[in-house]
């Protein structure tokens, strides 16, 4: 490809992911709310429900891990643009089935949607190999970086324009308006990559994105070097600990939404007025408002401190000490989280949510780093690949615990996540003090 063409490339692919993306964040605020609502129709316990939330918020998790490799070999074989147009049409078909399941109260119309959007959205590896094909090593990790942005901004705008999308129908509460905006959506993303989106792939390119399930030679390279061990599993604890949060969020809210009163939450009693003088009465559609509106709240956090706050510590921090930074603030988020929920304080939970995001956002790129530069280069790929595998399975296990210690007592799953991140904490002073960057250890 010229010049031209990549970075024409470059802002296609970008727009395609965003906007795909975009639907994620439109529907996962909602997805626990309209399960545990589905729920009802069926003779469940409380325990019952929890593992089955817990369930159909790690399917999307679990078709992306497994589909990731299939993905990458068929897009090596077939080419990108082919694979990157099957998952967005897939996209497109299965947020409209998640109306159509919202529609008529579908429990297993659910968990169809979420196992086909997982699999459509396992083609972003197709998409971070489309990136690969069209830069230059010297510029491959700004290119790469395009899609950490498309991710947070589908975080941050998804829940607005979800919340927006609710107001389309005649009730907010279970409304299908949300998955057929997101349909949308995926649609125009996929008229963008038809008719904008050339194809990558050069015989001589020599860029695959294949990428195996379970790399048994990568879990060896990297067991070779302690500290690159104790990494992996430091940063799969931290993402288990995370997933717990972000699945039990939107019941935690919504329930505190329902059953609050203005003494209790002043805050909330002051945002529920203002939804209430746009023309929505009913509790139900208050509290989806609200939950929308705090992962909006969640995304913006996380934005600014991905943007600014990592950036500046960057440049006057290591990458251990920024660890053990994160980690101190996603303790104190989830201690603050337990507390606001043993209190019914959601100006609490508020302030908690930030902790907690502002610490899971400097543990993250932090570890990454680390096990990048701990890793002999002709292993680091598969090093990372095996990383990616490890936070993988912790996002698929996160849910199912979380959900289900929520069902036993709301505030179990912070008491959790908070015992796992002081074991996360142990394991990052350990592995920085026993550890060197590569070539130069002892």
């Amino acid at each position: 490809m010229s010049e031209a063409p990549r970075k024409g490339s470059l802002l296609v692919i970008f727009l395609t992911v965003f906007i795909d993306l975009l639907g994620f964040g439109i529907v996962l605020p909602l997805l626990p709310i309209y399960g545990e609502d589905f729920a009802l129709q069926y003779d469940l316990t409380d325990q019952q429900v929890g593992w089955l939330i817990g369930l159909l918020m790690s399917s999307f998790s679990a078709m992306q891990f497994l589909f990731l490799p299939v993905w990458g070999r068929l897009s090596d074989r077939f080419g990108r643009r082919p694979i990157i147009l099957i998952g967005l049409t897939a996209s497109t078909v299965f947020y409209g089935m998640f109306g159509l399941a919202a529609l008529y109260h579908s429990l297993l119309g659910l968990f169809l949607t979420r196992i086909g959007a997982g699999i459509a959205g396992a083609t972003i590896s197709t998409a971070q190999a489309y990136i690969a094909d069209t830069t230059t090593k010297e510029k491959r990790a700004k290119g790469m970086a395009l899609i950490g942005a498309a991710f947070a901004l589908g975080f941050t705008l998804g829940p607005m324009i979800g919340a927006g999308s609710l107001f389309l129908g005649r009730q907010v509460a279970e409304s299908p308006w949300p998955g057929f905006v997101a349909s949308l959506m995926s649609a125009f993303a996929l008229l963008l990559a038809f008719v904008k989106l050339p194809e990558s792939m050069q015989p001589e390119s020599g860029v695959t994105a294949q990428r195996k399930l379970f790399d048994r030679s990568a879990l060896r390279a990297a067991l070779a070097i302690p500290s690159v061990g104790l990494l992996l599993l430091t940063s799969a604890l931290a993402v288990f600990s995370f997933a717990n949060f972000e699945s039990t969020l939107s019941v935690q809210i919504d329930h505190l939404a329902m059953n609050s009163t203005k003494a209790d939450a002043p805050l909330l009693g002051w945002l529920s007025d203002k939804i209430k003088d746009s023309g929505y009465e009913r509790q139900e559609d208050v509290a989806i408002i609200v939950v929308c509106a705090a992962f909006a709240y969640l995304g913006l956090i996380l934005t600014l401190a991905q943007g600014f706050l990592v950036r500046r510590l960057a440049d006057r921090l290591s990458e251990g000490a920024m660890a053990v930074l994160g980690g101190l603030s996603a303790l104190a988020g989830f201690a603050l989280l337990a507390v606001a929920t043993l209190r019914g304080s959601f100006e609490l939970l508020v302030g908690a949510m930030a902790v907690e995001v502002v610490g899971f956002a400097l543990v993250n790129p932090s570890l990454q780093s680390l096990i990048s530069r701990r890793s002999d280069p002709n292993q680091q790929g598969g090093i990372l690949g095996l990383a990616q595998s490890a936070t993988s399975l912790a996002r698929i296990l996160g849910p199912v615990f979380g959900l289900r210690l929520f069902k036993q007592s709301p505030e179990y799953p912070y008491y959790g996540a908070a015992g796992l991140m002081v074991l996360a904490l142990l394991l990052i002073v350990v592995s920085v003090r026993s550890g060197r960057d590569f070539g130069h250890q002892e």
